[in-house]
């Protein structure tokens, strides 16, 4: 094989440009952070990274809806904490109203206009909304899950469905019937019997405090099925956002430089271009042309 000055020329600007462009993916990958600035820098840590970046995207969303979830559960189980202290506030007034003989007309009407304002607090906390939405109506639209005026339930008992996991959801809503009733049988209907039997007939307010206490015992069971679900979803938020730190630690093994070694890299890879500049200029010696000038 015949070596000429031009092919000596050629080869070693070859391996010059090589050189640079090994700085340059050093610098870039300094100045970036990364090893892997595109696919093909390492089509296998590609593929990889793309997979750990779709299981950190589902893991945080599985964060978000358990957090969401949390916050309906928290909201619906300080509402029904309130709502039982007032129940059993009423469940003191209306044995109060049962004793005879040891309250005027005056005290009984205090007690009856108390109840009311009991009742108007109820209804208030039966219409909580989170985010603009009533805990108690499940999916609707509306703002109130009880009519005011009619004691009427108007949402819609849907369940407000979060997803805490690639298999199990949770439902982050409060059944607005079962803790308070509905039209005739609600609670508001019956404080409204109380008020009034407090002024009237009292005999009544014996079976009013049966079911002031079966109503109470159902409040009861929903703040415990509450807290159940509310500790569900307090537990997959805490999961999920373990995972996502675990794969952000593995997506980083596979992504992010090893800085020290990759200064040490360029500064090896920059003395490595100096030498070869250096052997090239000795290499490429005067041409014939020179000599005849």
């Amino acid at each position: 094989m015949r070596i000429t000055q031009t092919s000596i020329a050629a080869s070693t600007l070859a391996n010059l440009q090589s050189s640079l462009q090994r700085s340059s993916r050093l610098q870039e990958q300094l100045s970036s952070g990364k090893v892997i600035n595109r696919a093909s820098d390492s089509p296998s840590g590609t593929v990889s990274s793309l997979a750990l970046r779709t299981q950190i995207g589902a893991n945080e969303q599985y964060s978000r809806n358990a957090n969401d979830a949390k916050a309906w559960l928290g909201t619906a189980d300080s509402t029904l904490q309130s709502v039982n202290s007032r129940l059993q506030r009423v469940r003191e007034l209306t044995l109060s109203a049962s004793s005879t003989g040891n309250m005027d007309v005056n005290s009984r009407q205090a007690l009856a206009a108390e109840v009311t304002s009991l009742r108007s607090e109820l209804m208030g906390l039966a219409n909580t909304t989170y985010a603009g939405r009533p805990i108690f109506g499940g999916t609707t639209s509306g703002s109130q899950a009880f009519d005011p005026t009619t004691y009427t339930y108007v949402g819609d008992g849907g369940s407000v469905v979060r997803r805490l996991d690639a298999r199990s959801t949770v439902d982050a809503a409060a059944s607005g019937t079962a803790v308070f009733g509905d039209g005739a049988t609600s609670v508001f209907t019956l404080l409204d019997d109380i008020a009034a039997h407090a002024v009237g007939d009292t005999s009544q307010l014996a079976g009013d405090l049966t079911k002031l206490d079966s109503r109470s015992q159902q409040v009861l069971q929903t703040l415990t099925d509450v807290g159940v679900r509310y500790n569900r979803a307090e537990a997959a938020a805490t999961t999920a956002d373990n995972t996502v730190l675990s794969l952000r630690t593995t997506l980083s093994g596979v992504e992010d430089i090893d800085l020290p070694k990759t200064i040490m890299d360029l500064q090896l890879q920059q003395t490595t271009y100096q030498a070869a500049l250096s052997a090239t200029a000795k290499v490429l010696q005067p041409s014939l042309m020179d000599f005849l000038r």
